[in-house]
């Protein structure tokens, strides 16, 4: 049997038949049967000798060469020399008038016959190089959809996930395109029994168990791209929003943040350039209409939709909706904030187990505790008689000038210690010899500290390096060490799970250990995250 016996113009149709079934360009299905009618030759004519096939686009003939380099003497090229692939200038002028060095010459071939086995082999070789061309396909268009919202269709569920068909035929009803994952921790839970045991569809009802998917990420394995999605993700939630509010749409409001607790309770925060209109009002709606159509796809979940500031306290004030708060004091410099309520405002701010502040959290990256204003002014008190104490002792001064300096709103030795004495000598009852005395104290005081850090690290044999690396608090470090990391580059090679297991989650948090092993790689060993 052979590809000559069929008419060029069915082979023609069978190349353009196969591409618009695999959904691939025709051009890989004519290379992927020029690369096996050459394996086929090669077999015939000789594995040694360069063998290509081509087939005319236009009227299907096949062309079957053997391919010679022109060189100017075998003597030049001595053991590199293949005479199955190389011919002399004169050698060349059989299948070439004028060959010059460097050129490619043609033979011609006639095309191999096609037995059983040979086509067998053929078949093989078109058909892999076809199913992988379909995967790089099908990998390259949904890796662009990374971020998108896509509409699925629900097929099975395997071991707890849920197995969604994308992109459905529309002439052929439950063929699909491709698979998408949708694991068991990405499902909203009240929804996991619904999705884990599908209706069955009704012929009438099109639009029974299908579903809204965010695509989370796009990867390649050997069975073709691994798409996996997402319910519960907070750019879920926001791309609803997009396609629900036409001015976040077009960028008349923006979403700068967006904190969820899956089919339960979640927080957004909006802006807008724009002072005549209400952000919050445009994002909710008309009697709540646009909100409804996101809390009906999140199953319910109750959304709070906030003002974005850029004034930290207003922000976090909008955040802990829909309590009220009475006072914030901020940290800028830790990104802390105590928020405190009045007693039957509490159980309000916190939330059920905690969501409300965790929620409020999330959305402005700030570390919130709330507090009523009996445990705000214990808790004044007790840091007010810790940083009192800390002065008298770190200073060597009596009470009346600590709690001076702290009243004055110093809240650590190092700020007295590297203040412009200026500031010292400001304070109502202090001249300069009082301030410099006092600030050289401070240095003092600091450089004992450091040097029982450093001894104490060196008991433990920790080298310096580790000990100086500022990336992340000094007890967390003697932490490290009492666990035997020693050096920066015993940090650098450990992973971060492993790194958070050691700390603990209360300590450290996977991207935090992540953020820390770079900068451990990068010091230790020169590699940063690009070149990782």
């Amino acid at each position: 049997m052979s590809f000559a016996s069929m008419p060029r113009q069915d082979l023609l149709l069978a190349i353009e038949s196969l591409a618009r079934d695999k959904q691939i360009n025709r051009d890989i299905v004519f290379e992927s049967l020029e690369s096996a009618i050459a394996k086929i030759a090669k077999h015939k004519y000789g594995e040694e000798f360069n063998i290509t096939a081509s087939i005319d686009r236009k009227n299907g003939t096949i062309h079957v060469k053997r391919l010679f380099d022109v060189i100017e003497s075998p003597d030049a090229l001595g053991e590199e020399y293949d005479p199955n692939t190389m011919l002399t200038v004169s050698q060349a002028k059989k299948y070439a008038d004028k060959p010059q060095v460097g050129d490619v010459v043609e033979d011609a071939l006639p095309e191999p016959e096609f037995g059983r086995m040979a086509f067998q082999t053929a078949k093989q070789i078109m058909t892999a190089r076809v199913r992988e061309a379909a995967k790089e396909r099908e990998y390259e268009e949904y890796k662009d959809k990374i971020g998108e919202i896509l509409s699925v269709k629900v097929i099975r569920s395997e071991f707890g996930n849920v197995i969604v068909g994308i992109d459905e035929d529309p002439e052929n009803r439950g063929k699909f395109r491709a698979e998408g994952y949708l694991k068991n921790s990405e499902i909203i839970p009240a929804e996991v029994n619904e999705l884990l045991n599908p209706k069955p569809t009704d012929k009438n009802d099109k639009n029974r168990n299908t579903i809204r998917v965010l695509v989370l990420d796009v990867v390649r394995s050997n069975s073709g791209p691994q798409i996996f999605l997402t319910r519960t993700h907070p750019m879920f939630m926001e791309k609803l929003f997009v396609q629900e509010v036409p001015e976040i749409y077009e960028g008349i409001i923006k979403i700068k943040s967006v904190a969820r607790a899956p089919g339960s309770h979640a927080k957004i925060a909006v802006e807008t350039m724009d002072p005549s209109i209400d952000a919050v009002g445009m994002t909710v709606g008309m009697r709540g209409t646009r909100i409804q159509a996101v809390i009906e796809e999140c199953h319910g979940e109750k959304i709070d939709v906030i003002p974005y500031s850029e004034d930290p306290a207003a922000y976090i004030v909008n955040a802990m909706q829909p309590a009220k708060v009475a006072k914030i004091i901020v940290d800028e410099d830790t990104k802390r904030a105590v928020v405190v309520v009045n007693d039957d405002q509490q159980s309000l701010a916190i939330g059920r187990r905690g969501q409300n502040v965790r929620l409020a959290s999330q959305l402005t990256g700030w570390n919130i505790d709330v507090m009523n204003e009996a445990e705000e002014q214990e808790k004044r008190a007790k840091e007010f008689k810790e940083k009192t104490e800390l002065f008298i002792g770190g200073l060597d001064v009596d009470e009346m000038i600590a709690q001076l300096l702290i009243t004055e709103g110093f809240r650590t030795i190092e700020e007295i210690a590297y203040v412009d004495v200026s500031e010292l000598e400001e304070i109502e009852g202090f001249n300069p010899e009082l301030a410099a005395e006092l600030q050289k104290r401070a240095k003092d005081y600091l450089v004992r500290v450091e040097q029982d850090y450093l001894d104490q690290g060196h008991q433990l044999g920790m080298s310096d390096d580790l000990l100086k690396f500022d990336f992340i608090k000094r007890p967390t470090i003697m932490k490290l060490g009492a666990a035997g990391i020693k050096s920066l580059e015993d940090l650098a090679d450990l992973a971060t799970d492993e790194l958070v297991e050691i700390l603990g989650e209360d300590t450290m948090s996977n991207r935090l250990a992540g953020r820390v092993i770079m900068k451990a790689r990068e010091m230790a060993y020169g590699i940063n995250q690009e070149n990782e």
